[in-house]
């Protein structure tokens, strides 16, 4: 566990003290947040707000798991996935935001470079790592072997994480502040399975959000991106894959569950009524145009991350 803090420590500590370093670069190379015309008229004043700045929780991320984990096969298919979603998210953003593509990598190749990489990570898990296909029924004591069947049903699982947490990073200090709660618990989950590198990739990533929240709590001074939501997506799929926790990721995960629900049912609803459910998807969006400040749309979704953390750690007790 010392191990766990350690990292903790480095990946909090790459990301406070390279910030100050790496927002006045990307002002300088004019990578700046670009803001919809339709979205909540308060965000045109994020215009310009530096953003990929999920380099900064890649870096800190790898750099202290690999100071202070086991190098291990284990920690090499998790890191690979981090920093291979954070490329889609990179290749998207510098679209977006330096080539002026306001909708940065077309749906079609993004969806399809990330079932790529969902296909990897999870026979990588399960097959490479040798950790199977079953998966454990809460409350029942019981396993079930999906067979070929866990590759689409992990598929699923990990493009749900990613694109959930994606969806997520739409307010100052809301995903990174939500993804805290989660990756603890997994790190504590790494602890009771006798994991090392499991705590330590869970560890590194809290650290990595908790010194991201320095730059990036409202005002922020720099936003992620899906530089970095997608690389935190594909950490907590991995982290969970990795644990065989893989039913236990709607409720840890319940913010990005609701996040993803609100869009779904937004869409649905619009193309079948030609009317709203919401005043704007996500629903941290309708919130702020029900006349809620950003800073208190936040506060609520955190709490609600930790409530949905709490929760899961009650089902994994009986799992």
């Amino acid at each position: 566990m010392a191990g766990g803090w350690m990292a903790l420590i480095l990946a909090f500590a790459g990301v406070w003290i390279t910030g100050p370093l790496v927002i006045p670069l990307l002002h300088k190379l004019k990578f700046g947040q670009q803001v919809r015309d339709d979205g909540p008229q308060n965000h045109l004043k994020k215009m310009g707000t530096p953003t990929m700045g999920g380099i900064l929780i890649i870096g800190a991320v790898v750099l202290a798991s690999l100071l202070t984990g086991s190098r291990t096969l284990f920690l090499t298919v998790a890191l690979m996935a981090v920093v291979g979603f954070s490329s889609i998210g990179f290749a998207d953003d510098y679209l977006k935001v330096v080539l002026k593509r306001p909708l940065g990598l077309k749906a079609r190749a993004k969806l399809a470079a990330q079932i790529a990489g969902g296909f990897l990570l999870v026979y990588a898990t399960s097959f490479l790592l040798q950790l199977g296909t079953d998966v454990q029924i809460p409350f029942a004591e019981i396993s079930m072997d999906l067979g070929w069947l866990y590759v689409p049903f992990g598929l699923v699982l990990v493009l749900g994480a990613v694109n959930g947490v994606n969806l997520s990073d739409g307010l100052d200090g809301l995903a990174a502040g939500t993804m805290i709660f989660p990756l603890a618990l997994l790190g504590w989950i790494g602890m009771v399975q006798s994991q090392p590198d499991v705590v330590v990739l869970a560890l590194s990533g809290v650290g990595a959000c908790v010194g991201f929240l320095v730059y990036n709590i409202h005002p922020a001074r720099i936003f992620m991106g899906d530089t970095g939501s997608f690389a935190l997506g594909a950490l907590l799929a991995a982290l969970v894959l990795m644990t065989k926790t893989e039913l236990l990721l709607p409720i840890l995960g319940g913010v990005y569950v609701i996040e993803s629900i609100s869009v779904i049912l937004q869409v649905v609803y619009l193309r079948l009524t030609g009317r709203r459910v919401f005043k704007m998807a996500p629903l941290h969006h309708h919130y702020e145009l029900s006349g809620w400040s950003e800073q208190k749309v936040v506060q609520l979704f955190w709490s609600l991350s930790a409530l949905c953390s709490i929760l899961a750690y009650l089902v994994y007790r009986f799992m």
